[in-house]
Formats: C-alpha cells, structure tokens, sequence
C-alpha cells in the first residue's frame, strides 16, 4: 500500500510542472494598433469649386515634380531593413564547508572514536546564448493620411500577397519628410521616422516556424530541470 501511495506522489510531483505550463499565459503578441507620436486628424477629401476651369488644392505648376505632398497622394517606400543582435552569458557559483569535531576527553582521558570531520562542496556552471538575424527587402506603395503642420507626411499602408496556401503581407506606418522622396517619388524605409514595419503571414509557413507543444513545456519558465 506504501508503495502504491509513493507511485502517486511521484506522478504528481512530475505533473505538476506539466499543469503549470498548462496554466500559464502565452507571451504577449505584437499588437498591431499603431500609437503615433502625433495627433490624428480626420481625413477629408478637398473641396472642390465646380464653377471654374482651375480647382484650389489640385494645381500642379509648370515645372514641379509629380511627388506626393497632399492628403491621398500615393509613393513608394523601398523596404531595406537589416538588423542583427547576440547575446551572451555565463555563471558560475560554488561554495565548500567543512567542520572538524576534535576528540572529546572525558575523565583524563581521550575516545579516539569520537573525531569526526564534516565537509560538503557545491559547485554549478551555466552559459547561454542567442544571436538573431534579420533582413527585409522589398518596396510597398504607401497613402498620404495627413500633413503635418510642419509639413511632414503621415503615411500608411499595407500589401497582402497570397502564395499557395499561405498568406504574407507587409505593413508601413510612419512619417515622412518631402524633402526626402526622390523625384521617382520614393524613398528608403530608413528615412521614416516612428516607422512601424509589420511582416508576418498566415498559412503553413508560419505554422511551420511555431514551436510545438512540447518544445513550449520544455522552454517554459516553469520546467524545473
């Protein structure tokens, strides 16, 4: 019966860890609400005065570029993001005691069977590391939403591109200046500012780049060993 009783608790003592997991909350997603460093205003299309041939905040002049400037207007934004990161670390601890009992003397007289000497040592070593890599290229056309009243550009956009069974899709927000659009009307994604570059995707891909189940319990902060 003892041994039926010990067979129990040992199985839920090696469960415990597994419920634990279980029970604990995934990480945090990316949230994908953008929070701008600016105030949003409500885009409205320009009036339009019907009764003359030349319409106030349409005109081009003679010699000016086709670049975005107005609320609508459409560019490029070429997509050349390349970050990279390592980590790295090791510990070490140990600790040793040790503890003689010299040899008591009762009536005059020693008991050599009474020396004792007590030691203990502990020692643990630990590294980890991780390094990440990451390399973005493409271009993604983009939709003025607002001017500044300094004249910057809040611009948004995304492209969802469907391949197979899985979808992608790469999102941009941020500000721009005009003095940076080149005259193909286009400029680097390094020259938006509070830019907020999503790429991600839906399908077997991604799924194939998610840890299972086990690998979760094993990397869990939970897992005792």
């Amino acid at each position: 019966m003892k041994t039926v009783d010990s067979v129990k608790t040992s199985c839920l003592i090696l469960a415990a860890p597994l419920l634990m997991v279980a029970c604990a909350s995934s990480p945090d997603e990316f949230e994908d609400e953008f929070i701008p460093s600016y105030e949003r205003l409500q885009t409205q299309a320009p009036a339009h005065n019907n009764g003359a041939i030349y319409s106030t905040g349409l005109g081009l002049a003679l010699f000016e570029d086709a670049k975005a400037r107005r609320v609508g207007d459409i560019l490029t934004v070429l997509l050349v993001e390349e970050t990279s990161g390592q980590n790295s670390m090791d510990n070490s601890v140990s600790s040793s005691t040790e503890m003689n009992l010299d040899t008591p003397i009762f009536g005059g007289q020693s008991e050599p069977d009474f020396n004792y000497e007590v030691g203990a040592e502990n020692a643990f070593e630990g590294a980890s590391g991780s390094s990440q890599s990451n390399r973005l290229n493409g271009s993604i056309a983009v939709t003025v939403h607002q001017v500044l009243p300094n004249g910057n550009l809040v611009v948004e956009g995304e492209k969802w591109i469907r391949i197979n069974q899985a979808n992608e899709y790469v999102k941009l927000q941020g500000v721009v200046r005009p003095i940076d659009i080149g005259t193909s009307n286009t400029l680097y994604s390094t020259q938006v500012a509070d830019a907020r570059i999503t790429y991600a995707g839906r399908g077997s891909n991604s799924q194939s780049n998610t840890p299972g189940w086990a690998t979760k319990i094993i990397f869990s902060p939970f897992w005792p060993f």
